[in-house]
């Protein structure tokens, strides 16, 4: 829901962060297996208790996802690059959630479960939605800087990011505030699988 603001405050920085990197002869593909790298550290970090380095973790993972998108837009963007960078997203997203498990299993372990089970439901809802707009021809409007169709939801990239970082800073609360999160994922599940239906069968009727 953040992002259509968020996403054009950043992008000047970005940019300029894509055009520097892009000089020194750094690719897009290395930036996402870096960050995916650091992004991984925050398993071990949760495990340790170690929040304030998890919240680096996750602040740096997604600074390189910005990085490494607008340098492939500098160079031209590729589908191995587009599909390394959303299914490293994913698994980085959920490691993070795992993580707050390992920490506090007794009371953290059926909160993480349920939000990792709504982020099955908005993934495939999000990727399904991908895939057919793709394959008819819908344009990107809301996000053309995407490399696939970006359908929204209350639960984006923004929303998502201030969420884990929020579990770092208040990770006694991790259960109440994965419960919430969940429900407002499953929210979005539900506006993406109508939305994206009713999409779907107008650009059908549309054509016959």
């Amino acid at each position: 829901m953040l992002d259509r603001w968020t996403l054009p405050l950043v992008k000047k920085p970005l940019h300029m962060g894509a055009c520097f990197l892009c000089r020194h002869g750094i690719k897009a593909d290395q930036i996402t297996l870096a960050g995916f790298f650091i992004g991984t550290l925050c398993l071990p970090a949760l495990f340790m208790h170690w929040y304030w380095f998890a919240s680096v973790c996750i602040l740096l993972n997604r600074l390189a996802d910005g990085l490494d998108g607008e340098l492939a837009r500098l160079v031209g963007p590729t589908d191995a690059g587009g599909f390394l960078d959303i299914v490293l997203d994913f698994i980085f997203y959920s490691s993070v959630v795992f993580g707050f498990a390992l920490a506090d299993p007794e009371q953290n372990s059926l909160a993480a479960a349920a939000l990792l089970f709504s982020f099955v439901g908005t993934g495939a809802s999000f990727l399904s939605f991908a895939i057919m707009a793709e394959r008819v021809g819908i344009e990107r409007i809301a996000y053309p800087s995407k490399g696939f169709f970006y359908l929204g939801g209350l639960a984006e990239g923004t929303e998502t990011l201030l969420v884990l970082i929020l579990f770092c800073l208040f990770p006694h609360s991790f259960e109440w505030l994965a419960y919430c999160f969940a429900s407002v994922c499953w929210m979005t599940v539900l506006t993406r699988v109508a939305g994206g239906y009713l999409i779907l069968r107008q650009k059908r009727d549309a054509h016959g």
